[in-house]
Parts: structure tokens; C-alpha cells; sequence
């Protein structure tokens, strides 16, 4: 059959198995989205180690992987809205997230983000091929300048807060969490699974653990109201551009993390956006920041052999084969089942998480976090989920918003090699 002049063609043996593996793929994504803490880049790395021994061709594992990372990537906003406990890339949204439902609006807030999810899904796996070619000449140049960006970056978010004291606290959130990063993510770790990840109970003791002791002392997420989104859909469309943006911007520099994007997203945000639809602008570009990283890093490890995500890295441990038109249709398939188990699931787990008594939610969650931590990075995971957990609440005590705490990543970025 041709259509558009390409023809198409569709065999039933490798369909199927690429079904399979893709069903697969979900599964694994959605376990380990809906872990409170839990790095997509740990089980891209534990499904990339068990690679050669899994049955079934090399290009299945890949499908398999891809659609685990952007499954993910989707759903790790439902822990870190019913919980507070993000995945990197969600941390800076975490507290305008959990406002939302706080306020009765959750069920709006999943369905924001899975816009924001499959919006970015979309205009990635289009604008993916044209802005790879765009960004060839344009890479260098960034890379020679990132530190003056990611400066210019923080120095806006400081000064857009609202007053002296918020400021302050802002550049001292920074400041404490850059120094916590040089200190902390460079340690040695002796982990019981994997080859080590600092960084889930970094990101956990910072954005998640402050708000699971506090929440511990009140009742919990209040009954939620109608699922109706009541943002604009100009102040949508703005937040989900951005955050394909910052993802697209962060998919061809080594070494920037999905929630180095997260933040840049905000920044970039329209300060007519931000004023009338803040919370939920936030929660849509930072829901689409690590869905369009995932597909855009995908094109560039396909163009320029870089890897410049845990699931790319992992794709490329694996050895399976570059199949960019299969894996591309397979991202966005599993795109499309993560943003209706958004809704689906995140609706079911905030009405448990609301019946259950909140203490001890709370109090499992947290334990739950200390175990992921002393099986990814050993007793070290502990210590540092301890120190972390103090610097998260330097913003509380200031009153600033909790995304400058990303200093943990930036400040060893801008003074790297």
C-alpha cells in the first residue's frame, strides 16, 4: 500500500512481537513511575544489564526500553502529586503539583499533565528530524556557553520572586543545594542493586521528604473536585511548547538532566502565562519536559551517536538495532496508553491515598524512600537522603518556591570540566 508516495507495509510476526514488547515496556514504565522516588534512569539501566540474556530479538528490548521511558515519564507525576515525592525531571513542579490538590483540583491536575505529556509526545516525534538538523551547527555553541545560560536561568528565577525575603531565600536554597551537590554526588556508592544512583535520594530528600513530614501532621489530600481544566488553552499551548522546547534544548548537550529542563521551561514561560495560570502552566511544561527529551534525545543518538539520557544510554548497552521509524511509532503508542493511565490510575491512587490515614501514608512513603535509597547507593544513600532533606527546607522556611533546590544539578554543571 503507498501512501504519500512512501509505501507502507506491515508484517505479522515482527508486529506482534513488537506489540509484546511494547506491552512490556508499559508494564515495567508504569511500575517504576508509580514508585514514589524512583529514576527512570535506574531501571533503563537494570533492563539494559539484563539485556543480553532476555529472550527475543535485540530491537524488541529496544521498543521495550523506550516505551518504559516514556511511560514513566508520564507517570511519575502521580506520586509526586498525591505524595510529594517527585522523580527528578517532576521536582520543580512538585510543590505547584500539590497545590492543586490540596486545593480540591488533582483530578485537573492529572489531566494537565497528561496534556502536557502527550502534547510534547506529539510535536517531538513530528519536529524531532527538522531540529536535529537545526541544532547540528547550533550544539557547539551551547555547549561553549551553557554556564552563562543556566546563570541567566537562575538569576531570573531568583529575582521573579515576589519579595526581599523570598529572594534571599531563594539564593540561599541555591547556593545550599549547589554546595550539597558538590559535596554529595560525587561519593562513593555500594549499592545492592545496579551500579549505584545518588541521585534518587538526592531529589527524594530535597523535594519529597520535607513535604511528607509535614504532611504527616495534617489530614491529608481534601475530597477533589470536577475534572474540569480550568486554564486557559492559550496559557496551556504556551507551558506545553516550552516544555517540548526545554526538552528538545537539553536532548543534544551532554550532561543536562530533564530537570535542568524543567527549570529552564519555567523561565521561559510568559510572564502573562505564569500570572494568570502559574500552578497549572508549570505542571503541563514540566509534565512535557521529560517525555520530549526522551524522543528528541532518541533522534540524536540517531544522528550524532551521543547519549544524552539514561534510556538512551541503556538503548545503547542493549545493541539493538537503530530502527528509528519503529521505535518512533512505538514511543508515541505508548505516549497516548501513559496519558489515559494518568487519569485512570492517578484518580484511583489520590482517592486511596485520601481515604488511607495520612500519618501513616506518609510514614510508609518515607520508608519505602529509605529502603530505594539503601538499595540503589548503599548506606551513603541513607546519609545523603538525611542531608538532602535538611537543605529542602531551607525554601520553607524562607517561603520561596521550592525549584531552586535544582541547584544540586546546576552548580556541578556550570563549574564541571
Amino acid at each position: 500500500m503507498y501512501a504519500f508516495g512512501v509505501r507502507v507495509g506491515l508484517q505479522l510476526g515482527p508486529t506482534v512481537t513488537a506489540v509484546c514488547f511494547l506491552a512490556a515496556g508499559v508494564a515495567l514504565g508504569a511500575a517504576s513511575g508509580l514508585t514514589p522516588g524512583l529514576h527512570v534512569n535506574t531501571l533503563a539501566a537494570l533492563v539494559a544489564a539484563a539485556a543480553p540474556v532476555l529472550p527475543g530479538p535485540a530491537r524488541g528490548v529496544g521498543v521495550a526500553l523506550l516505551a518504559a521511558g516514556v511511560v514513566h515519564s508520564t507517570l511519575d507525576v502521580v506520586p509526586a502529586l498525591a505524595l510529594g515525592v517527585p522523580d527528578a525531571a517532576m521536582a520543580p513542579s512538585t510543590l505547584p503539583g500539590h497545590r492543586l490538590v490540596l486545593a480540591g483540583r488533582g483530578r485537573e491536575a492529572l489531566r494537565l499533565s497528561a496534556l502536557g505529556s502527550g502534547t510534547a509526545a506529539v510535536l517531538a516525534a513530528l519536529l524531532g528530524w527538522p531540529v536535529t538538523r537545526l541544532l547540528r551547527p547550533v550544539t557547539p555553541v551551547l555547549r561553549a556557553h551553557l554556564t552563562v545560560v543556566l546563570a541567566a536561568v537562575v538569576v531570573f528565577l531568583i529575582l521573579a520572586e515576589p519579595s526581599r525575603r523570598r529572594r534571599i531565600g531563594a539564593a540561599c536554597a541555591f547556593a545550599a543545594s549547589g554546595a550539597f551537590g558538590l559535596l554529595a554526588l560525587g561519593l562513593p556508592t555500594h549499592p545492592l542493586v545496579g551500579q549505584g544512583d545518588l541521585l534518587m535520594p538526592a531529589f527524594a530528600g530535597l523535594f519529597g521528604v520535607p513535604v511528607l513530614i509535614r504532611g504527616a501532621r495534617g489530614h491529608g489530600p481534601p475530597p477533589q473536585d470536577d475534572a474540569a481544566v480550568t486554564a486557559r488553552p492559550r496559557a496551556v499551548a504556551f507551558a506545553a511548547l516550552a516544555g517540548t522546547a526545554a526538552g528538545a534544548a537539553v536532548s543534544y548537550v551532554s550532561g543536562v538532566s530533564s530537570a535542568v529542563a524543567a527549570t529552564i521551561a519555567l523561565a521561559a514561560l510568559p510572564s502573562r502565562v505564569t500570572a494568570a495560570d502559574g500552578d497549572r502552566a508549570f505542571l503541563v511544561a514540566t509534565s512535557g519536559v521529560n517525555t520530549a527529551n526522551t524522543v528528541f534525545a532518541l533522534f540524536a543518538f540517531v544522528a550524532f551517536g551521543g547519549t544524552h539520557t539514561g534510556v538512551v544510554v541503556a538503548l545503547d548497552r542493549s545493541q539493538a538495532p537503530l530502527d528509528l521509524p519503529l521505535y518512533v511509532c512505538c514511543v508515541l503508542l505508548a505516549a497516548a496508553i501513559a496519558a489515559v493511565g494518568v487519569v485512570v490510575v492517578g484518580e484511583r491512587y489520590l482517592d486511596a491515598v485520601r481515604r488511607l490515614p495520612y500519618a501513616w501514608v506518609c510514614a510508609v512513603a518515607l520508608c519505602l524512600v529509605g529502603v530505594l535509597a539503601l538499595v540503589l547507593a548503599g548506606p551513603i544513600g541513607l546519609a545523603v537522603l538525611g542531608g538532602a532533606a535538611l537543605v529542602g527546607f531551607v525554601p520553607v522556611h524562607f517561603g520561596a518556591r521550592r525549584v531552586h533546590l535544582i541547584g544540586v544539578l546546576v552548580v556541578p554543571l556550570m563549574l564541571g570540566p
